[in-house]
């Protein structure tokens, strides 16, 4: 084994452990799917480099993607978003096995594809953009009556649905919905300028025992003198 072999091995070593344990970990929290990146990239790269021929290369790489796409159609679990990421892991070790000739052109591929996902998948960039899948409780056909209603609801804009099922007699809807929140700031704002302006509490008034000794003291003059002999 040749030393750019060597080198680009390493490369792609330290290049998967950023692209685990610096972008994807920290970000979603899924450890089974560290397991998944890093076996699928070491992997490859020990059968690219076993393998890796000029004959063999573009063979090797379509079978790869195409055992990974049908590992993501028998999966209920795996988003769009780890499936780049499978995608990405798996390049890195082609690239790490196959191009043994040089070093600098796949060092900086393998460079290029870590910056991508870590820009990709930032938590600022769509951050407000959301999607669920909801159940109303109301037989909805009307588009725009469904698109009113999940607004309410949801408290955004809603850009985009799609009606997965109505139910007229059991009177549901279920709807895949996309839709953007409201900024917090703004949110914050509006709530702030609602409030009612704070009243100024009223002082209790003071305490007077002169007053109520002397009251005391009237009545039981008036008894004494009511009742005394005539």
């Amino acid at each position: 084994m040749s030393v750019n072999a060597l080198i680009l091995i390493t490369v792609d070593i330290v290049a998967a452990l950023v692209l685990v344990f610096g972008i994807y970990y920290p970000r979603h929290r899924r450890r089974d799917l560290v397991v998944a990146f890093l076996g699928v990239n070491v992997g490859v790269l020990a059968v690219a480099s076993v393998l890796g021929t000029a004959e063999v290369a573009i063979g090797l790489g379509l079978g790869l993607f195409g055992v990974l796409s049908i590992i993501r159609l028998r999966s209920s679990e795996i988003s769009q978003r780890e499936v780049a990421y499978y995608f990405a892991a798996l390049a890195m070790g082609l690239i790490g096995g196959l191009a043994q000739s040089s070093v600098i052109v796949p060092s900086v591929l393998i460079f290029v594809i870590l910056v991508v996902m870590w820009a990709a998948d930032h938590p600022s960039l769509l951050s407000r953009s959301r999607q669920q899948v909801i159940r109303l409780d109301r037989a909805i056909a009307n588009e725009d009556e469904l698109k009113t209603e999940l607004e309410r609801k949801l408290g955004a804009t809603v850009t985009s649905l799609t009606v997965q099922s109505t139910d007229y007699v059991n009177d549901l809807t279920l709807v895949d919905v996309r839709y953007r929140v409201p900024t917090v700031t703004s949110g914050a704002a509006s709530l702030k300028s609602r409030a009612p302006a704070a009243q100024p509490a009223t002082p209790a008034a003071p305490h007077q025992p002169h007053a109520e000794q002397q009251i005391f003291r009237s009545v039981s003059a008036s008894h004494h003198s009511s009742g005394g002999p005539r």
